[in-house]
């Protein structure tokens, strides 16, 4: 039986094949029981000792979610998800890209470890920022046309879009259903003002990636004034603009998730592997 807040059937069948298992030792907890703990954790925002009795330890819960963050297993179970997409052509290249402020909790905060990372990925600032809202952490994400995680990125909540944008989307990695590179490359790009630099741009025409991004008031003004050495105007396509929706939807139905909305999670590597798996349950429900 299948209750609130755990994957369905059809999500674990696609789930199942990519969780690593050992070929020796001693019998473990059922993978799908473990796993099933995992998205109720994300889904309500709980404390990992509050999880329910059905799910077996919480220790155990936990000690499987950290290992499979440390080692990819979720990058690499959305990655696949997206192969199979892209096989049979589901995925619009019309890549958006932007990104959310998430409220840190106070029990985020308490790493126990001053300037040094726990873990191989670690950023020694655990990717939380403070300002005047308190502790927060940014994800910047970038979705297909039709509103679906391809690439995620969790920063501080002070850094700038622009400076995000550019290892944002080489993260974008697509494996071939058969042979052949990883699709990095999408058809365009829609972005906010925010991502609106002259170097920014530059990557993207050297990439060959059509872009629609509104220029700044103050960055036209500045090219007005240079005359005829300031270029010309950027291109920028209203009805294509209006497409850019599609990701606000997209992190709107990722904050459905509480322990998304709000984060709970001590280290920056746990918290964008719960990022992670939610991306892949929506990616579920749509293949």
């Amino acid at each position: 039986m299948v209750r609130r807040h755990e994957p369905t059937d059809q999500e674990w069948e696609l789930l199942a094949p990519l969780i690593p298992r050992a070929a020796t030792g001693r019998p473990r907890v059922e993978d799908r029981r473990v796993i099933n703990g995992m998205v109720y954790k994300i889904r309500t925002g709980i404390s990992w000792r509050d999880l329910p009795e059905r799910y077996g330890a919480w220790k155990t819960v936990y000690t499987r979610f950290r290992r499979y963050a440390l080692d990819g297993v979720f990058t690499r179970a959305l990655q696949q998800i997206q192969a199979q997409a892209d096989a049979t052509g589901d995925i619009d290249w019309l890549v958006q890209i932007d990104s959310t402020i998430v409220r840190a909790h106070q029990h985020a905060a308490a790493t126990g470890r001053k300037g040094g990372g726990t873990g191989r990925n670690e950023p020694d600032d655990h990717a939380l920022g403070r300002s005047r809202g308190g502790l927060t952490t940014k994800i910047h994400l970038a979705c297909d046309g039709k509103g679906r995680p391809l690439a995620i990125l969790v920063t501080p909540g002070q850094r700038h879009d622009s400076v995000c944008a550019r290892p944002l989307l080489e993260r974008i990695r697509v494996p071939r259903a058969r042979t052949g590179r990883p699709r990095c490359r999408p058809d365009q790009v829609i972005a906010d003002k925010a991502h609106s630099s002259r170097s920014f741009r530059a990557y993207l025409r050297k990439r060959g990636i059509a872009h629609t991004i509104p220029e700044k008031t103050d960055q036209r003004r500045h090219r007005l004034r240079r005359g005829c050495h300031g270029g010309r105007p950027p291109g920028f396509d209203r009805e294509t603009y209006r497409r850019r929706n599609t990701i606000e939807r997209c992190f709107n139905r990722l904050k459905g998730f509480r322990g998304i909305a709000t984060r709970y999670e001590k280290t920056a590597t746990s918290y964008e592997a719960a990022v992670t798996l939610a991306s892949f349950l929506l990616w579920a429900r749509s293949v």
